[in-house]
């Protein structure tokens, strides 16, 4: 029997952000179905292999997993910055009273966790983890928000990614302030002549990619040695990508569109697979209502939607931004709970803050896990039930 081929159905499969999200949570549940079943102590043995090399005296030899977080994602980053300068050059965030608003927004959505989980802490042994409710993860705030589809304006999403690119970039400063035990100088110094070389072929009008990604590989190099997390450099390079305001493609639209696929369908799943192998136990569930869960699950349920929105409503109140167009207040509200998503940048905070104590990394991927699935769901029901509301 002949088997019939659809290839505008599958080349739509794979334009559908929608589809990118379905199979992002699939691999969230094998990851976890995995982490708990007799092939756990495999999959992590997989993820712990060391491969790469030295050529010329430079280190590239790391974990699968170092490869997938530190690589992979720093691909992903540039994506999302591709998007955010886009936006910034010629839509949604190209006022800047618009473009100020996620900045706000980030700000009081990293502040209120904190502060609720220190208030929380600051008699107990984990006072330390007061940056792990900072953090969203913007892959599977994204993810969640490509699944609605139509019932998120457009301009939500890049108020969104604007939004979880500033948290991340203020996760990646309280990492490398706070969390950090030592900064490589001579790295730092080296990456920012990567970048200035890349910001002065932007300023020639040098247009072909290949020249930008050469340096930007040699800027992730840097980045990753000076003991920064490199998926800051992704967001660099993708600053200096030259584009333009007119309608017609330039280099930033087009490395865009190459990369929409490879990290949608290959990188988040990869990573998905790879950051959510939570292995469960009994302790784990004590942990939720010590000072530590409770931390956790009240910054990121709680701290999260009031930092994001209160904050969010003084800057256009004081006249500092505006909404993003074709929104509402109720959609504001509707992304301050799916922010509380926190997990992977959240978990990766919980292994730095307590480096030697096993057992509060446990609870606190828990506590991480349930707190995210919540807003996850939450932000989810939200936008369906404004979407019925709307259009009845």
């Amino acid at each position: 029997m002949a088997v019939s081929f659809d290839l505008n159905r599958f080349r739509e499969f794979f334009r559908s952000a929608s589809n990118s999200g379905i199979i992002l949570i699939a691999c969230v549940i094998i990851s976890i179905t995995i982490a708990n079943t007799s092939l756990a102590n495999t999959f992590k043995h997989l993820l712990e292999t060391q491969f790469g090399g030295n050529p010329f005296g430079l280190h590239l030899r790391y974990s699968v997993e170092g490869w997938i977080n530190d690589g992979l994602m720093a691909v992903f980053f540039l994506l999302v910055g591709l998007e955010i300068k886009r936006e910034i050059v010629e839509g949604e965030l190209s006022e800047i009273k618009k473009a100020a608003l996620p900045v706000f927004a980030a700000l009081g959505g990293m502040l209120m966790p904190a502060i609720i989980y220190y208030g929380i802490n600051r008699n107990s042994g984990s006072a330390q983890g007061w940056g792990i409710p900072m953090a969203t993860d913007i892959a599977f705030v994204l993810a969640i928000i490509a699944l609605l589809g139509k019932k998120v304006p457009y301009s939500m999403r890049i108020f969104t990614a604007a939004l979880a690119i500033v948290d991340d970039l203020g996760a990646i400063i309280v990492i490398a302030v706070f969390y950090t035990s030592k900064i490589q100088f001579d790295y730092l110094l080296g990456a920012a002549g990567a970048l200035f070389i890349l910001v002065l072929m932007n300023r020639l009008g040098v247009k072909n990619i290949i020249l930008y990604l050469v340096p930007g590989i040699i800027l992730w190099y840097l980045i990753h040695n000076s003991g920064i997390h490199a998926t800051i450099s992704g967001v660099l390079l993708a600053l200096t990508i030259p584009t333009n305001p007119e309608k017609k493609a330039s280099p930033l639209e087009f490395l865009e569109h190459k990369l929409h696929i490879p990290v949608n369908f290959i990188i988040m799943p990869i990573f998905a697979l790879a950051n959510t192998n939570i292995h469960f136990n009994s302790k784990m569930l004590d942990g939720l209502t010590s000072p530590l869960g409770l931390g956790i699950i009240a910054g990121l349920l709680l701290g999260k939607p009031i930092g994001v929105s209160l904050f969010s409503w003084l800057a256009v109140k004081l006249k500092l931004s505006v909404l993003p167009e074709n929104s509402q207040w109720k959609h504001i509200i509707g992304i301050s709970i799916l922010a509380g998503i926190g997990f992977t940048m959240s978990v990766f905070i919980s292994l730095l803050s307590f480096k030697e104590i096993f057992e509060f990394q446990e609870e606190a991927k828990f506590a991480i896990l349930l707190a995210s699935l919540l807003s996850g769901v939450l932000g989810f029901i939200y936008f369906s039930v404004l979407s019925k509301k709307e259009s009845s």
